[in-house]
């Protein structure tokens, strides 16, 4: 099994970090391949970022899935162009917000999302209701820069541990959720240090997309996610013009 994680800012080191997340938990039998976007933002931090990073995804996507990858990954908390990778592609693709508030789900009835800046918790309460998890989660910024996650000096985990201990005594939550690809890294560490689940969204997805492969499940082609219609598209985006089916 084959599974595309895309990266859709062009931080290659961002890319190598939710890599080793990734492959740290998925059978032995699935190939992790990572790819960083070729255009776009160094990183995602507000509506503006995300609308321009969607282009260079949907690339990636595109190019992984007609070299055979069994399902895609995109690796952004926003869940950055999920609806138009779910459109244009037939393998499944998944977001790691909607993995991990699944996966919370399934372990806490409360849960809070400690995501990087307050431009941030706008975009993600606005994806957790559409989940369907708004009754069930709080959306609380650590004032990271996404960037600074890869800084040792920076100060981001002092700040991430500030607002998880917030998370903990103020919302009562049971359980934690990263809500950025850049955190990727810490869950398991985090979950030792504060006894409760913590869960991070790309190995979430990961799971979700091995079990998705193995039952046979693709993304459904009828109605919202039907194949774009094709038409030109004028000036620098002609090359995304959705071409007739075959």
């Amino acid at each position: 099994m084959r599974i595309l994680v895309v990266n859709p800012n062009t931080t290659a080191s961002m890319t190598t970090l939710i890599e080793g997340a990734a492959q740290s938990v998925a059978n032995p039998a699935t190939a992790i391949l990572a790819r960083t976007s070729r255009m776009g933002p160094v990183s995602i931090e507000g509506y503006y970022d995300e609308a321009f990073a969607v282009p260079g995804l949907l690339k990636e996507i595109a190019e992984g899935e007609a070299a055979g990858a069994d399902a895609a990954i995109i690796a952004c908390f926003d869940d950055t162009g999920l609806d138009a990778a779910r459109a244009m592609a037939s393998i499944p693709v998944l977001g790691i917000c909607e993995a991990a508030v699944a996966t919370a789900a399934l372990v806490a009835q409360r849960f809070s999302i400690v995501t990087t800046l307050e431009r941030s918790i706008m975009p993600v309460k606005g994806l957790v209701h559409r989940y369907g998890m708004a009754e069930r989660a709080t959306v609380r910024a650590a004032d990271i820069p996404v960037l600074s996650l890869d800084d040792p000096s920076s100060g981001s985990l002092k700040k991430l541990r500030a607002e998880i201990e917030k998370a903990l005594e103020i919302d009562a939550a049971e359980a934690i959720v990263l809500g950025c690809a850049g955190m990727a890294d810490l869950a398991r560490h985090l979950q030792e240090e504060y006894g409760v689940p913590v869960i991070d969204g790309v190995s979430a997805a990961v799971k979700l997309a091995e079990n998705l492969v193995t039952l046979g499940l693709k993304t459904s082609k009828r109605g919202a996610y039907a194949a774009p219609l094709a038409k030109p598209y004028l000036g620098i985006l002609s090359p995304f013009a959705p071409r007739p089916l075959e």
